[in-house]
């Protein structure tokens, strides 16, 4: 088989899917080292690529701009915008492309760079049809993170169990990260509180938050609340709520925090990006896990999984407990607390 002078990763979204899917830049850059790799992706989460020194380059999709035009209906001014993006793909060149996604629109955006093997990781919405290949991991099979990834690496070639995800920091976003930390008070380890997702049933309840601070703060550590702008208000209610807790949602750039994580002593976060960016750079990380499982083994010891197998669990989008969300509810304060102050102390790191 020719090895590829150029590759494409297809991965739009979301956030903590593009952490896990990283560790295909770096698994395709061992095993091809002579080839260009580039990502497509949305933007909002194309800081966390921008920085690999691996990447040649990282691609956007212009979701938004396509979504402003068909709202307008603007429709002439939407097919030349999709025909420019089109010819921009197709001008790359590329000889394989990895549609890491699986969907239709990332299906069609490995479609429209006419690459002679497009490969789709468990194709689906009739993207199947878009691919040269599918690649199927068994169901089940593999309960680690990023099994997915792991298994397409495998399939290109890649040595089995060399999966590691790759979050490059680059050196603006670390002097922001430097700044943010200078504002807290010197000496003391830093916990990052990450209790903001997408769903609410993903959620751990504010008050538990406000608990767990109290009692880290107890045991010595700062911790501080990291989410984006939307989550800046429910921050400040739970820093107003716990002195000695620091809200910094909404205040640093989504490269930023992945810096200001990397240099954090713990992270105590549900099932959303920022917390899969705490298993990516190493930093010892308890994850709380109820309506989805997006992992349980994370390969390594520095990451533990809190999830209660219940029967209605893993629900991911359709809960069936009115609102209770039981999975969620069962991972009481004293028993995170407990797992944070033992991961803290097992696997402590200078800030």
């Amino acid at each position: 088989m020719t090895s590829p002078e150029r590759i494409l990763i297809v991965r739009l979204s979301a956030l903590g899917d593009v952490v896990m899917a990283s560790g295909l830049i770096r698994a395709l850059a061992e095993r091809h080292p002579q080839a260009e790799i580039s990502w497509l992706v949305e933007a909002p989460a194309a800081p966390l690529l921008k920085h690999n020194p691996r990447l040649k380059q990282v691609l956007i999709w212009p979701r938004a701009e396509w979504q402003a035009l068909w709202r307008q209906r603007q429709w002439r001014a939407l097919w030349q915008s999709v025909a420019t993006f089109r010819r921009m793909l197709r001008q790359q060149r590329f000889d394989w492309v990895l549609d890491a996604q699986g969907l239709l629109k990332s299906g069609l955006c490995a479609w429209m760079t006419g690459a002679p093997r497009r490969m789709g990781v468990l194709s689906r919405e009739g993207s199947q049809s878009l691919m040269t290949e599918v690649i199927t991991p068994p169901a089940g099979a593999d309960r680690r993170i990023a099994a997915e990834y792991r298994f397409a690496a495998e399939y290109l070639g890649v040595p089995k169990d060399s999966y590691r995800m790759d979050l490059a920091i680059g050196d603006a976003p670390a002097q922001a990260a430097s700044q943010a930390l200078a504002t807290l008070p010197a000496g003391k380890p830093v916990v990052a509180l990450c209790p903001f997702t997408t769903r609410p049933q993903k959620h751990w309840f504010e008050d538990r938050w406000v608990a767990l601070a109290q009692g880290l703060i107890a045991q010595g550590p700062t911790p501080v609340v990291m989410g984006g702008p939307a989550d800046r208000e429910a921050g400040e209610r739970m820093a107003l709520a716990c002195p000695g807790l620091h809200n910094l949602a909404g205040a640093l750039k989504l490269d930023a925090s992945a810096a200001f994580i990397g240099r954090c002593a713990l992270l105590v976060g549900v099932d959303t990006g920022l917390t899969h960016m705490g298993t990516a750079l190493n930093v010892p990380t308890v994850a709380l896990f109820g309506s989805t499982r997006p992992y349980l083994t994370t390969g390594t010891p520095t990451t533990t999984v809190m999830y209660d197998a219940l029967p209605c669990s893993p629900c991911k989008r359709r809960p069936t407990c009115d609102g209770r969300f039981d999975c969620m509810r069962q991972l009481t304060v004293d028993r995170v607390l407990m797992q944070a102050i033992q991961q803290w102390q097992g696997h402590s790191q200078v800030t």
